[in-house]
């Protein structure tokens, strides 16, 4: 299946897996530090299996909020999963195979996915993609808990700001659009002005209103 690849597509497929990993150990580390015990991190990280919702969960969790809360907040940060099923529903395979296949989409193996010059080379490069994050994130999962255990408390060494400061690297590249900068920023706002108020969790809920903000 995999045969019609070219091998750097592989290599670069590889390259963005393992990225993937140390990521995970950052994941898990901080889960650890955290206090959690090893069984939520790696169920999250094998049944969730998004990085974004997993950081938010228990970052929300730790800091005293409503698991429930955390939760919602996962799920609204993987609404983008939605139209990422419309645009491969194609390449997610039929019958039984499309539940692993729906469960391993995630954002390197649509761009994979998409980014190949034929039908059976996307569909190649999505399956590969996403089953080689599917492996690299519970190993650096678990990697990353048995590091935890030996750290400091996370905030100490700077931990607990790696996953943020990762979003916002990803992110600045669309700032360059003005509405999004201003909805962002609008978003931001509402954030911050609602934290000494509202319960752990629901600041980042209340951002979402920021995507209201229109030009004048």
């Amino acid at each position: 299946m995999f045969s019609c690849l070219k091998g750097s597509t592989i290599k670069a497929i590889f390259l963005v897996c393992l990225a993937v990993g140390v990521v995970a150990v950052s994941y898990g580390s901080l889960a650890m530090a955290y206090g959690f015990p090893l069984w939520v991190p790696l169920l999250l990280s094998i049944s969730v299996l998004a990085g974004a919702s997993e950081f938010m969960f228990i970052g929300i969790v730790a800091s005293g909020g409503n698991p429930l809360a955390a939760a919602a907040a996962g799920l609204l940060v993987n609404a983008r999963h939605i139209p990422f099923g419309v645009t491969v529903r194609d390449l997610v395979g039929h019958r039984a195979a499309s539940f692993l296949g729906c469960h391993i989409m995630n954002d390197e193996s649509v761009v994979f996915g998409l980014s190949q010059p034929t039908p059976e080379q996307r569909k190649a490069a999505f399956w590969l993609c996403g089953m080689g994050v599917a492996l690299f994130w519970p190993l650096g999962t678990l990697l990353g808990a048995a590091v935890g255990k030996l750290l400091p408390a996370p905030e100490t060494i700077g931990l607990d700001a790696v996953f943020p400061a990762i979003l916002l690297a990803l992110v600045i590249p669309a700032f360059k659009n003005r509405t999004t900068l201003m909805r962002a920023c609008s978003g931001a706002a509402l954030s911050l002005a609602s934290v000494p108020f509202a319960p752990v969790g629901l600041p980042v809920l209340l951002s979402l209103f920021g995507l209201l903000a229109r030009k004048k």
